[in-house]
């Protein structure tokens, strides 16, 4: 049986120290796992350390362990993504956001555009965004990731567009004169990338030209259209591909 891992956020994990879990982690291990003591799990913060763990106490309110040993996960990809995701309706962002963590991006920033069907403000974009940081922490929990990707707070496509950075900025538009095979080493000579994926209607024309004016550079994906979750995993791959480390 496979070592179940969970994350915490506690700046306190060391060996041989009783560790209470959080209500998540009580409810994953006690109550839906329902492990006993003496079972081991697998405990990570968020620092790059997954640490080997034993249940030394457990009931229905409230789960100890003990840290057995720790070990340095080395399986980030060399190259950092930023994603910037036009929000998308239903549960199509939350797919996006899940598996974009397991494809290895780093950083996700939830973007409005003209054409975006989503409204949020408020607090209702405030629980959206916590919501979503969650299903990051559930995706580094299955695919092994022990460093944390962030979900920064929402914004404008402009307000994402004008922010200074030393990556490669890239856009995906279905008349580019090449894909992202045709990217060169010196294109991603700083081992980051920072992709935009529009929404479902796609970025309108002034959109389209705000972003030449921040110099991003056009890719496409192949000649057929994709919907905005599937156009965001398949750069992410590709990418990775190319300068990170699939395939």
């Amino acid at each position: 049986m496979r070592v179940p891992r969970i994350f915490q956020d506690s700046a306190n994990i060391q060996m041989g120290k009783p560790l209470a879990l959080d209500a998540d982690g009580v409810a994953h291990i006690g109550r839906v796992l329902r492990m006993n003591v003496d079972q081991q799990l697998i405990i990570f913060n968020g620092t790059g350390i997954d640490y080997l763990a034993t249940i030394t106490e457990s009931s229905k309110k409230s789960v100890t362990v003990s840290v057995l040993s720790e070990q340095q996960v080395d399986n980030e990809s060399p190259l950092h993504i930023h994603l910037g995701q036009v929000i998308s309706r239903g549960d199509r962002m939350d797919f996006t956001i899940q598996k974009s963590v397991e494809l290895g991006v780093n950083t996700i920033t939830p973007l409005f555009s003209e054409r975006c069907g989503v409204k949020l403000t408020g607090e209702r974009l405030e629980k959206k965004i916590s919501q979503w940081q969650k299903i990051v922490i559930s995706a580094c929990e299955q695919s092994g990731r022990s460093t944390i990707p962030q979900v920064r707070p929402a914004m404008t496509l402009q307000q994402w567009c004008e922010e200074q950075t030393s990556a490669i900025k890239l856009n995906l538009h279905p008349r580019a004169a090449h894909g992202i095979n045709g990217l060169t080493p010196e294109q991603v000579s700083s081992q980051r990338a920072r992709l935009l994926i529009g929404p479902e209607g796609g970025l309108s024309a002034e959109e389209i030209a705000m972003t030449e004016q921040y110099q991003f550079t056009d890719v496409l994906l192949g000649p057929r259209v994709l919907r905005t979750e599937t156009a965001s995993l398949t750069a992410i791959t590709a990418l990775q591909m190319k300068f990170g480390d699939i395939g």
